[in-house]
C-alpha cells in the first residue's frame, strides 16, 4: 500500500491531502521521516504521522457532533484550547469534515474514511450546507437579492448563499441559509458588507442531514442509510420568506 494510502486509510487525510502532509515531513517510516507519498508500505514498516504511530482501519465510521460555541475545529492546539478532538470518547482516529470556527455552532461531521472525506469537501461537488443566523435588524429585498447573486466578500472573493427563510422579532431576525462554498468565514463576511450585526451563527444542515434532537456537545454515529444521503445532493427548497 502507498504511503498516502495508508494515511487516509488510517483516517488523517483524504489521499491528495495525505500527499501534502508526507511532503511536509509530518511522517516517519522506522524512525526516518519520509517525503515520498508513493513510498510502499510494507508489513513490518512502523509508520508514525506527527509523532504518534497508525494503522490503516478498516471500519469506516462518520460521526456527527454538535459543536458548542469556544471549541476549535482542529485535531490539536498548541495554545491548550479545547478541540472538537476532546468532546470525542472514541479510540479510532477521525478528522474533521471542514471546519466550523471557533464561535460558530452546530453541525460538524468527522471521518476516518478519506475517500468520504475528499468528496465532501471537494467545491466542484457542491454539498450543500445550511445555516441558522441571528442578527440585528431585517434583510430587505435588495440585500436578499446580492446574497443570492454574489457579494464581494474583500480578498478578491464573492460570497453567494441563498436566503431560505427569514423571521423576524423584536428587532432581531433569525435568517437560514443554504450554500455550497465554504469560503472562510464566509457567512460573517456577508453580513459585515452588508452592515448587519450578527448575533450567532449555527450550522443546522449538511446535504441532506440535520441535527435533529442532537445537543451541543454530543455526537453519535451515522447509520448506513444516512451515509448514503451524504451523496444525495439533490433536495427541495421552499418559497423565500422575506
Amino acid at each position: 500500500m502507498r504511503l498516502n494510502k495508508y494515511l487516509a486509510k488510517s483516517g488523517i487525510a483524504s489521499r491528495r491531502k495525505s500527499d501534502d502532509l508526507i511532503r511536509q515531513a509530518t511522517t516517519e517510516i522506522n524512525g526516518q521521516i519520509c517525503l515520498n507519498p508513493a513510498y510502499f508500505v510494507k508489513t513490518n514498516d512502523k509508520v508514525f504521522y506527527d509523532g504518534k504511530r497508525i494503522s490503516p482501519v478498516d471500519e469506516k465510521i462518520i460521526i456527527m457532533l454538535n459543536k458548542p460555541k469556544n471549541v476549535i475545529t482542529t485535531m490539536q492546539d498548541d495554545c491548550g484550547r479545547k478541540t472538537v478532538m476532546d468532546l470525542l470518547k472514541i479510540k479510532t482516529r477521525v478528522t474533521p469534515v471542514g471546519r466550523l470556527d471557533k464561535n460558530t455552532t452546530g453541525l460538524l461531521l468527522l471521518t476516518n474514511d478519506g475517500k468520504l472525506h475528499q468528496y465532501l469537501t471537494h467545491p466542484s461537488n457542491g454539498v450543500i450546507k445550511s445555516y441558522e443566523a441571528i442578527i440585528e435588524g431585517r434583510l430587505d429585498y435588495r440585500s436578499v437579492d446580492k446574497i443570492k447573486k454574489g457579494i464581494y466578500i474583500g480578498y478578491n472573493e464573492y460570497g453567494k448563499a441563498e436566503i431560505v427563510k427569514q423571521d423576524t422579532r423584536k428587532g432581531r431576525s433569525k435568517v437560514v441559509l443554504r450554500l455550497k462554498q465554504g469560503k472562510k468565514r464566509e457567512i460573517r463576511r456577508i453580513f459585515f458588507r452588508l452592515g448587519k450585526k450578527l448575533i450567532s451563527l449555527n450550522r443546522i444542515g449538511y446535504s441532506n442531514l440535520s441535527l435533529g434532537n442532537l445537543r451541543q456537545g454530543e455526537y453519535r454515529y451515522l447509520q448506513n442509510k444516512e451515509i448514503r444521503l451524504l451523496t444525495t445532493l439533490k433536495s427541495n427548497v421552499g418559497n423565500v420568506r422575506i
